[in-house]
């Protein structure tokens, strides 16, 4: 890696940002579905609320793996587009859940974030093959 490359300096920070928040809410899923089912007006039942969890247990380990590798190996390119994957499939599936009146339109925030954290971790990822 280029030493000197403040922009992929910046990614960097924001994608390990960006990581840590995702294993924070991902664990936040597992321990309490309900709170952010309410933030997304999702029905909650046994069977959401479960399903919820394991979308959550999902998010950190993905999360604390891009993590992991940002910190340990900022060289390492091969966790980034399975990240860049995980975030912008996340960002469709919150999008249909909406357009399928499953989430309500707020819902549409977390798909953005989660669009542009996937293109970030592109760009990234892109940035080290140079």
């Amino acid at each position: 890696m280029r030493r000197g490359d403040p922009l992929r300096d910046r990614e960097r920070v924001a994608l390990a940002v960006i990581s840590g928040l995702t294993v924070l809410e991902g664990a936040a899923q597992i321990v309490v579905p309900a709170l952010s089912l309410d933030a997304a007006s999702g029905e909650d039942d046994a069977t959401t609320r479960h399903l919820w969890s394991t979308i959550g247990m999902f998010m950190a380990v993905v999360g604390g793996w891009l993590l992991d590798g940002l910190l340990q190996r900022p060289r390492d390119r091969t966790g980034l587009p399975w990240a860049a994957a995980q975030k912008l499939g996340a960002a469709g599936a919150v999008s249909l859940g909406v357009r399928r009146g499953i989430f309500s339109p707020l819902a549409l925030a977390v798909a953005g974030f989660d669009a542009l954290s996937g293109l970030l971790a592109i760009d990234y990822w892109r940035r080290l093959g140079r």
